[in-house]
């Protein structure tokens, strides 16, 4: 999957390193230089924040606030050279997952990012869980079968969901009607592939954010947001 994340990092060249860093894990990166910037791309609802706390205009703690107030599920790393253990403290109270002082290795990041995105969207570490899938703005839990859209709940009925996570978990592939009625209702279904036609305008009616391409004579697609 590829993560989105947002940097926050007013300091040019280390924004530059650490994009670059970041990026070289297929993940797609928006760097910002200072709070007000990183402010208007809030709604954007990224995987992951990488903050700053000391930046030119408005600090870290004040941002994170405002982006826990639009996601307030969203993980968020903290950078600064202020190591000191109330930082810390602050941090942790205003909702972030992770801490790291400066001087660090870029590497050290990558790998405290890719672990912290992981336990987040994955679960792994739990038996049987499903993924937890993101399509900004929406969190879409396999294993409650539940989507949200900035902490508000959309509800589904259970074709609904089975085709939403069908498309989710098979972004920009096309598939035909029959296709997805196999997936989802079954081989054995007899009834019209329109059907799928109807879910598909429902879904696209309760997630007007979902970009649900169709394809004239065939089927749909969904591609990234």
């Amino acid at each position: 999957m590829t993560w989105c994340i947002h940097l926050v990092e007013d300091e040019v060249n280390l924004n530059q390193v650490l994009t670059s860093y970041l990026q070289r894990e297929g993940w797609q990166v928006s760097s910002f230089f200072n709070g007000e910037d990183a402010r208007r791309a809030i709604g954007e609802n990224p995987h992951l924040w990488i903050l700053d706390i000391m930046l030119p205009d408005i600090d870290g703690f004040q941002l994170v606030k405002e982006i826990k107030a639009v996601s307030p599920a969203v993980p968020v790393i903290f950078i600064s050279a202020r190591d000191t253990d109330l930082d810390r403290v602050i941090g942790l109270e205003m909702g972030s997952d992770d801490y790291l002082p400066k001087p660090f290795l870029p590497r050290e990041l990558v790998i405290r990012a890719g672990k912290l995105l992981e336990r987040f969207y994955t679960k792994t570490a739990i038996p049987g869980a499903q993924p937890l899938y993101v399509y900004p703005p929406y969190q879409i839990d396999g294993t409650r079968r539940t989507v949200t859209c900035n902490g508000q709940r959309v509800d589904l009925t259970f074709k609904e969901f089975e085709v939403l996570l069908f498309l989710v978990q098979n972004q920009r592939q096309a598939f035909s009607r029959t296709q997805i009625l196999n997936r989802v209702w079954g081989e054995d279904y007899f009834g019209t592939d329109r059907v799928v036609d109807d879910l598909i305008r429902r879904l696209r009616k309760k997630m007007p954010d979902l970009r649900i391409e169709t394809i004239y004579g065939y089927g749909y697609r969904l591609v990234r947001g």
